[in-house]
């Protein structure tokens, strides 16, 4: 009677936690690769269970080689995994017609008909996937405008730029409107202002519902745009959460000091110090939180002044790299 409880109570636990809440999950997702028969085989994923919920907007991180283009592959459904499953949630379709008329997708190389123009090839993708003309053309006017790629729609896709390219493709992963939008890298090779357009795009998108997963490995495109991270490693899953949760975990780790002492502090109470008025004997020192009050009563007792106390907030970059280390 109590495993028969139990076993019920674990599947009303799933069932809650699952419906409508994640737009997919890996389930212990495993991809390993093999050229000839003597070549060791190649894990490009390792055990991996990861989830992005309904209406999230999703970093996935990782250096080039960490897994990040098989899992999308996978998602894609381009490529099998070795072992483990991934989930959709049911609103994207029963099946996989449906559900991948509701996902939007840009590669990283992405392939144009270089022959066709802007206009041309989003009219045959909106086609391909069923879109009425008369829809195709009034998203089309709304996005080219937003990327400010109205003036070369009528242009052959031969003469485009890359940042041109980009934004085309952008434009075809949402002319069907998708519930699930999936990036692969795709501020790649921008310029600074269209990078910014990209994230400003994708904080609108975000504010109209929709769900997006994009990879990079430039982590303060990251930090900017999302509030959830999945973070790769060799094919293993580093980190997955939000990221202030991750910031604030931690932060509070160490602490600048400003002081003026003419004579310096024991060195193994600080981890790096710098001048900032010599004249004046002013320091900054770097000090870890735990030692603060060591390094404080040291300064007393050298007779010298505080002048400034400051928590050391760091970057998401930087607790990146100490994950991964």
């Amino acid at each position: 009677m109590f495993v028969t409880v139990h076993l019920f109570l674990i599947l009303v636990y799933n069932f809650v936690n699952w419906n409508g809440r994640n737009m997919f999950r890996f389930n212990n997702i495993s991809k390993e690769y093999r050229g000839h028969f003597w070549e060791k085989r190649f894990v490009a994923l390792d055990n991996v269970s990861l989830s992005v919920g309904e209406g999230e907007v999703v970093g996935f991180l990782g250096a080039n080689g960490a897994g990040k283009t098989t899992s999308i592959k996978i998602i894609m459904n381009f490529i099998s995994p070795t072992s483990g499953e991934i989930e959709f949630d049911k609103k994207l379709g029963k099946n996989s017609v449906e559900r991948f008329s509701n996902i939007g997708f840009f590669p990283e190389r992405p392939y144009f008909y270089p022959h066709l123009t802007g206009r041309e090839f989003i009219g045959y993708l909106g086609q391909l996937n069923k879109v009425e003309k008369s829809i195709i053309e009034k998203r089309l006017a709304f996005w080219a405008e937003k990327l400010r790629l109205t003036f070369a729609l009528d242009r052959k896709i031969r003469s485009y730029s890359k940042g041109m390219l980009q934004r085309l493709g952008f434009i075809s992963a949402n002319i069907h409107d998708p519930k699930l939008i999936i990036l692969d890298e795709p501020l790649s090779g921008l310029d600074p202002i269209g990078r910014k357009e990209f994230k400003d795009t994708l904080k609108y998108l975000s504010e109209n519902g929709k769900t997006i997963f994009f990879s990079s490995h430039i982590v303060a495109d990251i930090e900017e745009v999302c509030k959830k991270v999945i973070v790769l490693e060799s094919g293993k899953l580093m980190y997955q959460g939000s990221i202030s949760e991750l910031i604030e975990k931690d932060s509070h780790t160490y602490v600048t000091i400003r002081v003026k002492t003419s004579v310096q502090p024991d060195k193994d109470l600080y981890l790096k110090s710098q001048v900032v008025d010599l004249s004046q004997d002013v320091y900054e020192y770097e000090v870890e939180k735990k030692l603060q009050d060591k390094f404080l009563n040291e300064i007393l007792k050298l007779s010298g002044n505080i002048l400034f106390l400051g928590v050391i907030n760091p970057t998401l970059e930087e607790i990146i790299y100490k994950i991964k280390n």
